[in-house]
């Protein structure tokens, strides 16, 4: 007996024109209520009503879609473990930089402090924030140490930088709010080198 089944057609999987938005509103909700770690994009995709490949067509994976779901146009999952994967010596300040110098753009400043508030003051936030951060960010810079505390090395780096963002932005305390980009890099570098490498 043949197969009578018609091929697979190629191409964008089928969606409604609001497939986009449906999408996205189901991550934030499925995130909302069941973290980082647990949300699947099956899970979103069937809160969604669409197919899970279309969630892939739109967004690539679940941190792409994480990130849009927040709305910061900053990606640390991508961008640091290549900083880290630099020149070991200046691995500390060049991550300190990059996250200052992000957070000098007004919209990244402004989205990425309503979302530390958020994360601050909530109990659906905060695993959420911490979720995404353990497996995409801390995970990554472990897995480029391989040193047996690495996990711990990586997770102290994470709250020197959550320190200086909450204290700088956040709460703007005057001489760290005051200082520039330069002073803080060179200042909080040798620290966050001295967590990965010492």
């Amino acid at each position: 007996m043949t197969d009578q089944r018609a091929p697979r057609k190629r191409g964008r999987p089928r969606g409604g024109s609001d497939s986009r938005e449906r999408i996205i509103a189901a991550a934030v909700d499925e995130f909302g209520e069941s973290g980082y770690d647990a949300s699947t994009i099956r899970s979103i995709a069937t809160r969604a009503g669409v197919d899970s490949a279309l969630v892939h067509h739109y967004f690539g994976t679940k941190a792409d879609l994480f990130a849009e779901a927040i709305g910061i146009p900053l990606r640390p999952d991508v961008d640091v473990p290549g900083i880290v994967a630099g020149p070991r010596d200046e691995v500390g300040q060049r991550l300190v930089r990059y996250i200052l110098d992000a957070f000098e753009q007004p919209e990244i400043r402004r989205r990425g402090v309503m979302l530390i508030r958020t994360a601050i003051g909530s109990r659906l936030t905060s695993p959420l924030l911490a979720g995404f951060l353990s497996r995409e960010l801390i995970g990554k810079i472990a897995r480029t140490l391989e040193v047996p505390d690495a996990e711990l090395r990586a997770t102290l780096v994470a709250s020197q930088v959550a320190g200086l963002l909450i204290t700088r932005y956040v709460l703007r305390l005057a001489p760290i709010a005051a200082a520039s980009v330069d002073e803080l890099t060179a200042r909080v570098g040798p620290t966050v080198q001295r967590y990965l490498f010492d």
